[in-house]
């Protein structure tokens, strides 16, 4: 059996050897259909895993709360410690919260400047956000509770007026505050709301910011709310609207004045966003699949009408019927794979340029490139079938009559 498979795979090839160029463009619509498929899903992985970079830098399961107008001639009023505290106490499943404040400064060094965010935030601040520390440390208690003039340095501020590799222990200037840097972030997604980068910040304790820069030492501008995922998100994010909508006295039927960011919900709805539109693409691709079989029948059939008096020789001299049929349906088969094969090395390329390109990782998935190579070896089975069939069927003296 095992030569007979061996024979016939050497014959298929021969004869696909014969015919090269048009052997190249009946694989056309395999080749196009397979590398449109797999550069889609590829393409698509990436911009799903960059969203989802993004989003993890606003933490995982958390809750961000800002505070929004209700009435477009009212500003929203600002929320302050005791209502952070309140959430954290009052609500199960919550693990931790932590209030901030931005403003807009200028820091200088060594006759280096750069206009930058500084952030105020505390340890739990760093944990919600996912915030790690690569250089140095993390801001103690006693510095949160005094409100002390040291900071931590996003990456992207360090680099650009720190010359040398000395960072630790310097002293530099935000605005008109001098403090010492303690440590440097890890580097984080290129933005985080707004479009601002998340590499380009200042951290300080959260009450030296409200202090030197803001000039209200209870006005939080937002807060997150890390939980427990064990528990139900929805219900967590109703005992919060109802706690705050109590503490900021809104009445029955009036509208909130504050939002809430599910980033859990965030990262959801992208992943079936990107899911639906890769699938759509993907299938419009496959189609490229299907005209591809339907050229492979074709070309094959031709085969067959060509082949008319080989066939009946082979019959006639004792070839079995399904022998011919295997002969056929290999060389459909092998049309295929290859052009499977050479449809995923032309994915491959495009992926890797397309994803430099749009600025996207490149995400390999080795599942769709061999679900992709196996759906072509079948669909050579499904359109060879019927051409090698045919020429199973063949009476013996009619094709040797053939011309």
């Amino acid at each position: 059996m095992l030569g007979m498979i061996g024979a016939t795979m050497l014959l298929a090839l021969r004869e696909i050897r014969r015919h090269l160029l048009r052997s190249f463009l009946t694989t056309l619509g395999i080749i196009i259909g397979v590398a449109a498929v797999i550069t889609m899903v590829t393409l698509g992985r990436g911009l799903t895993a960059d969203v989802q970079e993004e989003i993890s830098g606003l933490g995982s399961d958390v809750f961000i709360v800002f505070p929004q107008r209700a009435d477009p001639n009212v500003p929203a009023p600002p929320f302050d410690d005791a209502d952070i505290r309140a959430v954290e106490n009052q609500i199960a499943g919550v693990e931790g919260t932590a209030g901030s404040v931005n403003a807009n400064a200028t820091a200088f060094h060594n006759g280096q400047d750069w206009t930058t965010s500084v952030q105020g935030a505390d340890s739990e601040f760093f944990t919600a956000q996912s915030i790690d520390v690569v250089q140095g440390r993390g801001f103690n208690e006693q510095e949160e509770a005094r409100g002390e003039s040291v900071c931590i340095l996003g990456p992207k501020i360090a680099e650009e007026i720190f010359q040398a590799d000395q960072i630790l222990g310097e002293q530099m200037r935000v605005g008109n505050v001098s403090c010492r840097v303690i440590g440097v972030i890890d580097e984080r997604s290129n933005s985080v709301g707004g479009g601002n980068d998340a590499d380009d910040v200042v951290f300080m304790p959260l009450k030296t910011v409200q202090r030197r820069f803001i000039g209200d030492a209870d006005n939080v501008q937002f807060f997150v709310v890390k939980y427990d995922p064990a528990y139900q998100t929805t219900v967590i994010q109703q005992q919060l609207i109802d706690l705050l909508r109590e503490r900021r006295v809104i009445q029955d039927g009036e509208d909130n004045n504050f939002n809430i960011v599910d980033t859990a919900e965030i990262n959801d709805t992208v992943n079936t966003i990107t899911g639906t539109m890769t699938a759509v693409v993907t299938m419009i691709a496959a189609i490229s699949l299907l005209v591809g079989g339907i050229g492979i029948m074709n070309i094959m059939l031709v085969s067959v009408t060509e082949r008319t008096r080989e066939i009946g020789i082979r019959l006639a001299i004792g070839a079995l019927a399904r022998e011919v049929r295997l002969q056929f349906l290999t060389e459909a088969v092998v049309l295929c794979c290859f052009g499977g094969l050479i449809g995923i090395l032309l994915a491959l390329g495009l992926s890797i340029l397309l994803s430099s390109a749009a600025d996207l990782p490149f995400v390999f998935d080795p599942v769709v490139n061999v679900l992709s190579f196996v759906f072509s070896a079948v669909m050579g089975v499904i359109f060879g079938y019927y051409p090698a069939h045919r020429a199973s069927r063949l009476d013996p003296i009619d094709a040797l009559r053939h011309e």
